[in-house]
């Protein structure tokens, strides 16, 4: 796979402008959560397949990448599979079954799931490990022309590649302290295969694909990976609700988790609203008279 450049992601925007609007920026929170399908993942399932010419394509996804896919396949007729796992968000498994494509569950983590993906037939288009995936994400960078330090969530690393390509500024990735498939790769100086535990933050649970693009992106663009905790995760979802009015994910409130604990100002990417109603109220519910 090539490796994508600025110039990518300059292209992107461009493409993208026509069908998507800049998301707000409100209190140092660029508000992802804003997008027509709940996460930034949109920006790169969209440039993706404004380039397939027609061609179906596969993808594996914890949901949120997922329900871009299908968002954007639905926009452009373009046939589309999706692959989850049999643990995947329900939430996120429902919003999938209201568009036209074809939902495969399969596997019992992520993991079994992008592993089948990868070897059904049409083009597959990674959730993170995909040239224009990652310059897609990176759009978001454009938006933020005076921030000091840009605090981004880390699954696969699509996002952070994609904004640290993109921008001057100061660039801390987040990771969950249950499974830091990042962190680990880069204190091992190579992706490794971790046994993590789960985590609230769905999205960013999973290993990273052999050979992604983005261990190497994250590598040299990225200043800083931090962890957070499961606590620390909830902590920030149930501020992002009392102060801001916010519905966000265990994911989505990553990035502002590692504000409140690692004292790290800038902006903070709020990446995702797509939670199971009942999750959502467990976690409010839990924050109760503290």
């Amino acid at each position: 796979m090539r490796r994508p450049t600025r110039a990518d992601v300059d292209a992107a925007a461009e493409r993208l402008r026509p069908y998507l609007r800049p998301t707000p920026l409100v209190a140092g929170l660029k508000l992802e959560t804003l997008q027509p399908t709940g996460s930034f993942k949109l920006r790169g399932a969209l440039n993706a397949l404004l380039q397939v010419d027609g061609e179906p394509v596969v993808t594996a996804s914890a949901g949120n990448f997922g329900i871009a896919l299908a968002w954007s396949a639905a926009r452009l007729g373009v046939a589309a599979t999706v692959v989850v796992a049999e643990t995947a968000s329900p939430a996120k498994i429902e919003a999938l079954r209201r568009y036209p494509v074809d939902l495969v569950v399969h596997g019992r983590d992520y993991d079994e799931a992008e592993r089948h993906g990868l070897s059904l037939p049409g083009r597959y288009v990674s959730p993170y490990n995909d040239t224009e995936v990652i310059a897609g994400a990176g759009t978001i960078a454009l938006e933020l022309p005076a921030a000091e330090t840009i605090v981004v969530p880390i699954g696969g690393g699509g996002l952070a590649a994609g904004i640290g390509l993109a921008t001057e500024a100061r660039v801390v990735g987040v990771v969950p302290a249950a499974f830091p498939a990042m962190r680990a790769a880069l204190d091992a100086g190579r992706l490794v295969e971790i046994d993590g535990e789960r985590t609230i933050a769905d999205a960013l649970h999973g290993n990273i694909e052999p050979g992604s693009v983005t261990f190497e992106l994250v590598r040299d663009h990225v200043d800083e990976v931090v962890e957070v905790s499961e606590q620390q995760i909830e902590d920030a979802m149930r501020h992002l609700a009392a102060t801001h009015g916010l519905v966000t994910e265990g994911a989505g409130a990553a990035a502002v988790a590692a504000q409140r604990a690692h004292g790290i100002g800038g902006v903070a990417i709020v990446s995702g609203r797509n939670i199971d109603r009942g999750l959502f109220a467990e976690v409010l519910d839990r924050g109760a008279g503290r």
